[in-house]
């Protein structure tokens, strides 16, 4: 049966705005407080509560905030997670997916019925990973696997055309003509770039142990966030010895920040600069509000500790990038700076200026699309294309032609 938001989705919801109107109270109160003492504009801002009848005020708006969560919490004590079994709307699943993408690490920590599940599916299906179960939901498994990773606040539906004739479903061609079962992982794009590597590697070993058929081959697509979490995945596995490590060929990356994304790094200055003066000092809490996510695409974090460089793959394997530009000349400066819009050329293809920092990808395992943006590269034909070349070993010029039909 397909669903719009279900009773748990609602009482996720209503949960989540209990704690806005926490937040949102506390600044308002520390904005009060800073006001009412005449602070220097410059200066740290001062800590504790207001006093006297506005303290009341503001412990009683706490105080009503607490009882709406507790009764909600009592009242929704039986409303468990919607099973993923049950199908549901893509305009749901697209809602869902946002809201984990800006604060999924809160929803895991507050077990939240709004967090997403790492599961993996096969044509919109969540997949028990067992043996039988894998057999009845798969006609003919093939040997050859393509796992597909979307990005922040998207799940499998991104990769969907929607109405766009000139427009390919990226997994399911190359699976068609490379002879792949395709799958899609579902996650939440909210929690740590590396939480959700090691989860994936995990999830990759026990897909491969219980698989109907002998593996002999994976490839894991991922764009933007997705293409991180695939090397994430792929150095945790290879650090724990799982088999599925060994039967790794290719790690493609669309339009990943392997450098980081200019909107994340602008938005970590800004929060700095609002703590200069205690009058601007409480709207930090704004800026703190993003997800674990969110703040590891800064520098493309994918380990918890150590140099991202360290996150190797296994020998076998090979790392591919695929960058793009909205401008139609993907040679000018201003085009690679400016990237597909959300990642810059150099940070998708890996390239520091510091050798030391520069992913070990060989040129003709990298190039550069002109005239597509970030989510174009989702559906680009030209992507096609490109990894059937790398796949049956031809080289590829490192800048392509512009779209069909420009």
């Amino acid at each position: 049966m397909t669903r719009a938001l279900n009773a748990a989705d609602l009482y996720g919801l209503s949960r989540l705005a209990v704690h806005a109107v926490r937040e949102t109270t506390d600044l308002v109160e520390q904005m009060h407080r800073t006001i009412a003492r005449v602070s220097a504009p410059i200066g740290q801002s001062s800590s504790g509560r207001t006093r006297g009848i506005t303290g009341l005020v503001y412990r009683s708006i706490h105080g009503v905030t607490g009882l709406v969560g507790g009764s909600l919490d009592l009242a929704g004590r039986h409303l468990l997670r919607a099973p993923e079994e049950e199908s549901s709307s893509a305009s749901r699943e697209r809602i869902v997916a946002v809201i984990n993408g800006v604060v999924g690490d809160h929803l895991e920590a507050t077990a939240n019925p709004l967090a997403i599940a790492m599961r993996l599916r096969y044509r919109g299906q969540a997949l028990s990973l067992d043996r039988t179960e894998l057999e009845r939901s798969i006609a003919r498994p093939q040997s050859r696997l393509l796992i597909a990773v979307h990005g922040l606040c998207l799940n499998h539906h991104c990769w969907t055309p929607q109405g766009d004739e000139a427009a390919v479903d990226l997994p399911a061609e190359l699976a068609r003509r490379l002879g792949y079962t395709e799958l899609h992982l579902h996650y939440n794009t909210g929690r740590s770039i590396a939480r959700n590597g090691r989860d994936l590697a995990s999830l990759l070993e026990q897909l491969v142990s219980e698989w109907p058929a002998p593996v002999e081959e994976i490839v894991l697509l991922g764009h933007s966030m997705g293409g991180l979490v695939s090397r994430s995945a792929c150095h945790y596995g290879s650090e724990a010895g799982h088999a599925w490590s060994d039967h790794l060929r290719r790690v493609v990356c669309l339009g990943s920040p392997h450098l980081g994304a200019p909107l994340e790094q602008a938005g970590h200055r800004l929060e700095r600069l609002l703590g200069v003066s205690p009058y601007s000092a409480p709207f930090q809490k704004l800026g703190r509000m993003r997800s674990a996510g969110i703040i590891d695409l800064r520098h493309g974090r994918v380990l918890d500790h150590g140099e991202n460089l360290q996150a190797r793959l296994p020998a076998q394997a090979t790392l591919h990038t695929v960058a793009a530009t909205r401008s139609e000349s993907s040679r000018r400066i201003s085009a690679r700076l400016i990237g597909d819009g959300l990642v810059p050329v150099a940070s998708a293809l890996g390239q520091h200026p510091d050798a030391q920092k520069r992913l070990p990808i060989a040129p003709e395992h990298a190039c550069v699309l002109a005239g597509v943006g970030h989510m174009g590269l989702l559906r680009d034909w030209r992507v096609v294309e490109t990894l059937e070349g790398w796949v049956g070993g031809v080289a590829f010029d490192r800048v392509e032609t512009p779209a069909r039909g420009r």
